[in-house]
């Protein structure tokens, strides 16, 4: 199996890699980690550059060409392998078979651990209330959504509470938060308002995006919650808390 880590994780948040390594291998899954991957080419496809997106893509497939399964730790990028890319070669018959290999062989996280791996409970423990929100694109264009759940719930001494319109957008929405500060500002104090109704020790989501956007709020707000990508809630272990 081979790992595809996202620019936000390589970049920004190195443990949330690490996590996924530690609790994949914990399930003996042989894990590899194709060093020259580079960005998947979402955002270039999102603002409409489709020449330097499918670029990317064709690197990219190339590159995990020979792994059994392709396992991705973020709805977002996953999507963008799975539905997207097959779109980018739509007349290209040659690439387009690769791309739609490739697609059928793309797993976020949660979706390979429950699906293929036929598992809810990773043997991780973390005493405290937890709260799952959800990746826009991880439920919205790849249908995942019960899997997270069931995951959160097999932690042991973890409770999920379910927040209020836990299926509406967080705000971040790329660059969306960037071109519409104010809207993703008034999104965003929603989504924390019911954040902390539940009264939630973690807010755990799949995809790094949602809880850095999250994150920086609740950091600037001085609030208890703290944001957690869902490996690594699954890679804690009694007596060994990783923040």
């Amino acid at each position: 199996m081979a790992l595809c880590v996202t620019c936000l994780v390589d970049t920004f948040y190195p443990q949330v890699g690490e996590a996924v390594v530690n609790v994949l291998r914990r399930l003996g899954v042989d894990v590899t980690f194709p060093e020259d991957q580079t960005c998947c080419g979402q955002p270039a496809y999102n603002e409409g550059f489709q020449r330097d997106a499918t670029a990317v893509a064709r690197r990219l497939i190339d590159l995990f060409q020979d792994a059994e399964y392709v396992v991705v730790p973020s709805g977002s990028c996953a999507a963008m392998i799975k539905v997207h890319y097959p779109k980018l070669f739509h007349d290209d018959p040659d690439m387009l078979a690769k791309a739609e290999e490739l697609a059928g062989r793309t797993y976020e996280l949660s979706d390979f651990l429950v699906n293929v791996l036929q598992i809810t409970e990773a043997g991780a423990s973390f005493a405290g209330k937890a709260t799952y929100q959800e990746s826009c694109h991880l439920l919205r264009e790849l249908h995942v959504s019960s899997e997270p759940r069931a995951l959160v719930q097999g932690v042991q001494g973890t409770e999920l509470v379910e927040m209020d319109q836990c299926d509406e957008c967080c705000g971040f929405g790329g660059l969306f938060a960037v071109r519409y500060p104010h809207i993703s500002a008034a999104i965003l104090n929603e989504k924390l308002q019911a954040v902390e109704a539940t009264g939630a020790d973690v807010v755990v989501s799949s995809d790094m995006g949602c809880l850095m956007h999250m994150g920086g709020a609740i950091s600037r707000r001085g609030m208890r919650v703290r944001p957690m990508h869902l490996a690594e809630l699954l890679d804690q272990r009694e007596g060994r808390v990783t923040w």
